[in-house]
């Protein structure tokens, strides 16, 4: 367990630095020693540490100015393409230029096929029937009724209350490698993917150092994930200040689309756009049709709202009102109007969005909506006092809410789930005090959203195709990932095996992911996934078979 801090120390707080804060100054150059300044050791940890130690109170304006032009200057020290080079010129004289994996399967086109799965209960399109899946090189190259007699190499037999599902594709991931890997790395983050039935996963630009806001962090970054990951992975851009020039080249070298906040991300080196500057690169984007991914709540809400200091989960609430939320969410709306581009609202909790959102969609905008597990499953009400491990931003909300969000999936408003892993180390959490105004703000679930959202959406009476549909199809088209999110000819033989009717209780020591603690501990879930193949190939959570996948690839 990593070492508790004193009680009264402040820690990072993600996603929760509250944009205008007052915090004492730093000594002349503390800052650019924290970040790894140019010619200065990099120190990751204190960076983190720093972040969001300012975000409790309001400021004057000259504060203001003084601090967002501090944190322009340690986003350009940590994301300084220059330095990266270093660091990856570094990397390649201590590591030497890894092997990527060899590819799974067979080149030859014989009759037999590398992999053969029979099962009673295979998806199929918009439901389940019996079939027979053959897999050749990697790919998905026959589907036949269940009695067709593929042979292949290695023949699966799926038992009667057995599911063969289509690997998942959690598009919002923070994998935090490298520079903060003491909070979660690839190898840690992508076994726990695989064993709660994920195959894809996409990273997001922040929370590692460097942030992925330019071509040398992403290069940075892919030397740390590849031969370590154990499904495939694929990386967002960042949109932060000044980085526009910048954007057309990450697209060209693979990522997906670019994530921005409208409010500070709890990190200095990814400050936040201010709607005009978002406007700017919507309009930037469209020149080469990438999509722009928003965390949508407003900074002068949550600035007018009552502090979040303490151990009681509806002070938190309070300091992170719907209406920051709703205001963001109309500002994306109207910019992605006013420019044409394709934009998309990150972990909705505000049920009050919907409205406009359905509004958006009907006018013709291109706007997609995701939701994640927590927001589906937890309530405000339940919530005990002091728990920190339910913190998040924005905030789990009320049962009515819940509800309504529900709903939202069900009538097409929210277009997926993902899960938004958001881990830190245990003490960043502050579980000694549980205060929600200092602990890190982030849910740790990659392993257990299928079980979740299985869990709630068989007891509303939902059936599992559209669970598979939310978590695995909608994303990897809204994505572009062309080869995965469905069991068809030609896609990615990426596999599970799931036991609808198996139930569990969790337990956080178990879980793959880095840090022991999750919402979810103690709670009983019904669906557990037994098996998963990446592309034909069986994970055996000990050689890592993942690749790293980019924009376009087929």
């Amino acid at each position: 367990m990593t070492e508790k801090k004193p009680v009264h120390q402040k820690r990072p707080d993600q996603e929760n630095a509250r944009g205008r804060e007052t915090a004492d100054k730093p000594e002349p150059g503390t800052r650019a020693r924290a970040a790894g300044g140019p010619g200065l050791p990099q120190d990751p940890a204190v960076v983190a540490r720093e972040d969001s130690a300012r975000s409790a109170t309001k400021q004057s304006q000259e504060t203001f100015d003084a601090e967002q032009s501090r944190r322009l200057e340690v986003s350009e020290n940590v994301n300084d393409p220059e330095r990266i080079r270093r660091l990856i010129a570094e990397y390649h004289e201590q590591h030497g230029t890894p092997v990527p994996a060899a590819s799974a399967g067979r080149d030859d086109h014989g009759r037999d096929f590398d992999l053969v799965v029979r099962g009673r209960n295979v998806s199929c399109g918009t439901g389940f029937a019996p079939r027979e899946v053959g897999v050749r090189g990697g790919r998905i190259v026959a589907i036949e009724p269940l009695g067709a007699g593929l042979t292949g190499h290695e023949v699966v037999e799926l038992a009667d209350d057995e599911t063969l599902l289509p690997g998942l594709v959690d598009t919002h991931v923070h994998i935090n490698e490298p520079g903060r890997t003491e909070w979660e790395g690839f190898a840690s983050a992508t076994r726990a993917a695989a064993a709660g039935g994920v195959t894809t996963v996409l990273d997001m630009p922040l929370n590692s150092v460097p942030a992925t806001v330019n071509v040398p962090a992403l290069e940075y970054k892919r030397l740390f994930a590849q031969n370590n990951v154990f499904v495939d992975v694929g990386f967002w851009g960042g949109a932060i200040p000044g980085n526009t020039k910048d954007l057309r080249e990450l697209h060209d070298d693979g990522v997906f689309g670019f994530k921005c906040f409208l409010l500070h991300s709890g990190v200095d080196e990814f400050p936040h756009l201010e709607a005009d500057e978002l406007e700017q690169d919507l309009a930037e984007i469209t020149t080469f049709d990438s999509l722009m991914i928003v965390h949508a709540e407003d900074s002068r809400a949550i600035d007018r709202a009552p502090q979040p200091h303490g151990d009681v989960y509806e002070n938190f609430l309070k300091s992170r009102p719907r209406g920051a939320e709703n205001l963001a969410i109309a500002e994306v709306i109207e910019r992605t109007r006013w420019t044409g581009a394709r934009s998309h609202i990150l972990h909705l909790s505000s049920s009050d969005a919907l409205p406009m959102l359905a509004t958006a969609k009907r006018d013709g905008l291109d706007i997609t909506v995701e939701t994640c597990p927590h927001y589906l499953t937890l309530l405000a009400e339940e919530v005990p006092d002091g728990a920190t491990a339910f913190k998040c931003c924005p905030p789990v909300r009320e049962v009515g809410n819940r509800e309504l969000l529900w709903e939202g999936l069900v009538d097409g408003t929210i277009d997926f789930i993902v899960s938004d892993h958001s881990p830190s180390t245990l003490d960043l959490k502050d579980l000694e005090n549980g205060d929600f105004g200092v602990a890190w703000g982030g849910v740790s679930s990659l392993q257990l959203g299928l079980s979740l959202i299985w869990t709630e959406a068989r007891r509303r009476g939902i059936e599992l195709e559209r669970v598979v549909e939310w978590m695995s199809t909608r994303p990897a088209q809204r994505a572009g990932l062309r080869s995965k999110g469905k069991l068809a000819l030609g896609y990615d033989a990426d596999l599970v095996v799931f036991g609808a009717d198996d139930a569990f209780v969790v337990d956080a020591g178990k879980l793959h992911h880095k840090n022991p603690i999750t919402p979810y501990q103690g709670k009983a879930l019904s669906g557990k996934v037994r098996r998963t193949w990446l592309r034909g190939t069986a994970v055996d959570f000990r050689t890592p078979t993942g690749r790293l996948v980019r924009r376009g690839e087929g």
